[in-house]
Parts: structure tokens; sequence; C-alpha cells
């Protein structure tokens, strides 16, 4: 039996039958020629209080470099969604996988820059252990945000890119979430019933690396 909160239990059973349109307006539906890959959606608590496991990726990277993200990866041959997520964040920032409770999957949603399926783990923080970057080639640092300010309107905004994207974010610091992640983030809240009305008209430009500002 799963020691996970009510509003999680929720947002597995809210969100087990939907469709990859339904679960993303700014995300489409994958290709069959994408490639298979997975992030894990981890809810944990810190200080007693529901938070959300992001990474950083490393600020020299040649696709979304700087933003904040899910922890995950490519699939390897023959590997399951869930094997794939859990590997990822192992390698990635040292997440112990016995403690992880994966409790669904969301839809498969497309990332055209990379031309990757991601498929979204949901689970539970059951058992915590010590995590870090392990590979600085890869992330720069290791978040746990609480909900508290994911659901907070003050810090949502509309994230506006020069070519055109309009999304949802959210203010995590001094950082701002956008794109894939924050899209995603913001169903999740949506479908778990935590999401509170926020003025949509607050917008901000996307944060770009030097590499996507050049282009």
């Amino acid at each position: 039996m799963t020691d996970a909160p009510g509003w999680l239990r929720e947002l597995v059973t809210a969100t087990s039958a939907l469709s990859a349109g339904e679960l993303s307006r700014q995300v489409p539906p994958p290709p069959e020629s994408a490639r298979p890959s997975a992030v894990l959606v981890l809810f944990g608590k810190s200080g007693g209080q529901p938070d959300l496991v992001l990474i950083e990726r490393a600020h020299d990277l040649r696709s979304h470099a700087g933003q904040l993200a899910f922890p995950g990866g490519g699939a390897d041959g023959g590997e399951t969604a869930v094997q794939t997520a859990l590997r990822e964040s192992q390698e990635e920032i040292g997440l112990d996988p016995a403690g992880v409770e994966v409790l669904g999957e969301l839809p498969a949603l497309w990332l055209p820059p990379t031309n990757f399926a991601v498929t979204c783990v949901l689970a539970w923080w059951r058992e915590e252990s010590a995590v870090s970057v392990v590979d600085p080639l890869e992330v720069a640092a290791v978040l746990r945000v609480p909900l508290t300010e994911l659901v907070d309107p003050g810090r949502r905004v509309t994230v506006v890119h020069p070519l055109g994207y309009r999304g949802p974010g959210f203010a995590v610091g001094d950082l701002v979430l956008w794109g894939f992640t924050a899209a995603v983030v913001d169903r999740v809240l949506l479908h778990a019933g935590l999401a509170e009305t926020w003025d949509r008209s607050r917008t901000v430009p996307a944060p770009l690396s030097p590499g996507e500002e050049s282009r």
C-alpha cells in the first residue's frame, strides 16, 4: 500500500487515461521517428513539505543548456520508460532507485529540437537518499522545489520566446522554469487539484543560452 499523499494518488488516477493532447497543449504527441526517452517526475518531502526534484542542466550543453528540467534522458535498447527514468536519475544525481515508488506514466510527448518522445514517470520518494550532481557535464545543480512555490500565483508567468512560443512559466529563485518541463508541471498541478488562478498577462522573455541568442 502506497504512503504517497492523497493529491498525488488523485493525480495518477486523473492522468491514467489522458492523451498527449489532453496532457499538454504546448507539447505535441511524438511522430513514429522520435527516439524514446523518459524523465522522472519525483515528488518528495523536504522539511515536512511536499516538493519536486528538478535539475539545472549544464550551461554548455548543445540543447536546452542551463534550463530547469526533470532528471532523465534517452532510453538504452530494450529499456522501459521506468527503467530509463530511474537509471538516468541515478547517473545524473545519484538517486537510489530502491527508495522510489513508481506510481504511473504520462503519455509520451515530443521534443522537436532533439526528436525525443519523452515519457514522464510519476513517482513518490518513499525513502529518501542523498542526491547531488554526479555528472557536471550534464547537470549544474539539483533543486528541490516546494510545491507551495510552484502553486504560488505570484511566481507564475507566461514565457515568451522570440520565435513565437508562449507557455506557462514558474519563477524558481533567480531562474525561470519554462518550456517542456514547465508545460508538464502546469498540467500536473491542474490534474492534482493544486493549481491556483494566476495572471497570464504577466510575461517574461525566455531565458536563452548564448548559443540560442546568436541564432
